[in-house]
């Protein structure tokens, strides 16, 4: 299928401010994101793991995990891109990317790092016990 697929989002603000903090906080998720996966995405090669698929509606959900540092993954979660294609329409709609809590709370203000991962304003002594701990358990 060589349909060019067009993008639209959810909510635009909300997506737009989760992608600026990837492009802040993770430089090479977001290249990826932008130069591989979205124009791959908008010829019809759909990325990631397929979640959903609503015949009715004639829509399928992915699910597409973004470059990662290990240690980011295990403190915050993965990075993923959550996207629904409309097949008939020809529309990709972009929905989210998470982790939610602290790409937002990233966007909102400058987030301090501890040995290369983002720092939670909200909860940092959790976040850096997690951390240690994790490093810990490499030695």
């Amino acid at each position: 299928m060589s349909t060019n697929y067009i993008f639209e989002y959810l909510d635009e603000n909300d997506f737009r401010k989760k992608e600026r903090s990837v492009r802040k906080y993770n430089m090479l998720a977001y290249k990826k994101l932008t130069f591989t996966y979205y124009p791959e995405i908008r010829k019809g090669t759909f990325l990631g793991k397929e979640i959903n698929r609503d015949e009715k509606n004639n829509t399928i959900s992915y699910e597409l995990q973004l470059p990662t540092d290990e240690l980011f993954k295990k403190v915050h979660g993965p990075i993923i891109l959550h996207y629904t294609v409309y097949t008939e329409k020809g529309i990709i709609l972009l929905t989210n990317i998470t982790p939610e809590g602290i790409l937002d709370e990233g966007h909102r203000a400058e987030l301090s790092t501890y040995k290369g991962v983002m720092i939670s304003k909200t909860n940092p002594e959790k976040d850096m016990f997690k951390i240690n701990l994790l490093n810990m358990l490499q030695k």
